[in-house]
């Protein structure tokens, strides 16, 4: 079906053999010999055929234009399919203007109508109590192993996945990151520095602790996953700490389902400013998919902007704030780690909120070198690797 995705076992045969193809008024039924049934409408069968007037043979972009088609307008009767046959291995329709679409068996077994189309990705998972990342090795990461899928599905599962024993070599973070996709670039630029500096513009520029956080929610579009790479790290304290912000979002679901519902329904201000930018946003602290699932988390405390709310509903969102907030310092929904030289960890950056211990700069250098990836750079790199 001019795609790059295997849909075929390796020795060639469809995953489930066609069994039979009965026409029903505008719709086929199709049955494959694993006993699954499913109903095709004509419309749909037209609009998917792959052939080089319907698909461009080398993009495999849609060519075909419903809207051009003089046949479209028949479908809402029986009469645009002249006939159509079928074996174990193929679907073959012939419509009314002799134009035929051939369709692998397999192919449409994985997309009959109604079921969710199987995506190669790993489902994100909970962290349980007692969750360690996974670790993958610089060397299998690099190697054209699976290291690197490892990785990546780790890091899609988890939303937290560490990289050990690599080159303390500057730049290697931008390196692995251009090995996936493009770096995104924020006002911070597309990869930055993390140590103390004078006359800092951002708290992780300094030697303070900083509380569990997300990076820049006062963006539209925050970035995705973030990596740190550890080039320098002898200084008295700066440990690592990370918590799962979904998990977290559910437990104040079943602890405080009031406090749930201000956090995912209220939006409030989160801002940023200096001397070359101000960007601020207004979403709220925990935003819901279609399903009622968290789907981000936007935590930070230092570019919280001014909390504009009615009178009347200020001190429940302090109150739903402080809940939160609470069950994220739980020591057993965390997880606390030192990063050595070499070491580097990636992680989720709208899901796993990061923090760190303050250090004492007088005892060492602490040096890490980080920068931002799209997640659909990284669903990408991981689709093609499962190929």
């Amino acid at each position: 079906m001019a795609e790059l995705r295997r849909y075929r076992q390796g020795n060639g045969a469809t995953e489930a053999a066609l069994a039979s193809a009965v026409q029903q008024a505008r719709r086929l039924t199709l049955t494959w010999s694993d006993g699954r049934t499913g109903q095709f409408p004509l419309m749909w069968l037209r609009d998917h055929c792959a052939c080089d007037q319907c698909r461009h043979p080398m993009t495999r972009e849609r060519l075909y234009k419903l809207l051009d088609d003089p046949l479209w307008e028949r479908f809402a009767s029986d009469e645009v399919l002249a006939s159509f046959e079928f074996d174990v291995d193929s679907l073959t329709l012939i419509w009314q203007d002799d134009h035929v679409s051939r369709f692998d068996a397999g192919w449409l077994h994985q997309r009959c109508p109604g079921q969710e189309l199987a995506t190669l990705l790993p489902t994100p998972t909970p962290w349980h109590q007692g969750f360690t990342p996974s670790h993958v090795s610089h060397a299998d990461f690099v190697g054209g192993g699976d290291g690197r899928s490892r990785w990546a599905s780790a890091l899609l599962r988890d939303g937290l996945v560490m990289l050990d024993q690599g080159p303390c070599e500057l730049e290697e973070v931008s390196r692995i990151a251009e090995s996936i996709g493009p770096m995104r670039s924020t006002n911070f630029g597309g990869r930055f520095d993390v140590r103390s500096v004078p006359n800092p513009n951002n708290a992780a520029y300094t030697a303070i602790g900083l509380e569990l956080h997300t990076d820049l929610p006062n963006w539209r579009q925050p970035p995705d996953i973030q990596l740190l790479y550890c080039l320098e790290n002898d200084a008295e304290g700066g440990e690592s700490s990370f918590a799962d912000g979904f998990a977290a979002a559910e437990t104040l679901r079943v602890e405080n389902p009031e406090a749930f519902r201000v956090l995912s329904e209220t939006p409030i201000d989160f801002r940023f400013q200096d001397e070359g930018h101000d960007i601020a946003v207004r979403e709220p602290v925990i935003d819901l998919d279609a399903e009622g699932r968290p789907c981000e988390i936007r935590f930070n405390n230092w570019i919280r902007d001014t909390l504009s709310l009615p009178s009347d509903r200020i001190e429940a969102w302090y109150d739903a704030y402080r809940a939160l907030w609470q069950i994220l310092r739980r020591p057993e929904g965390r997880v606390e780690l030192t990063l050595a030289p070499g070491q580097m960890v990636a992680f989720d950056n709208r899901r796993v909120l990061h923090g760190r211990n303050a250090f004492d700069p007088n005892t060492g250098k602490r040096h890490l070198q980080g920068t931002y990836l799209d997640l659909d750079m990284l669903q990408s790199h991981l689709r093609v690797l499962s190929r």
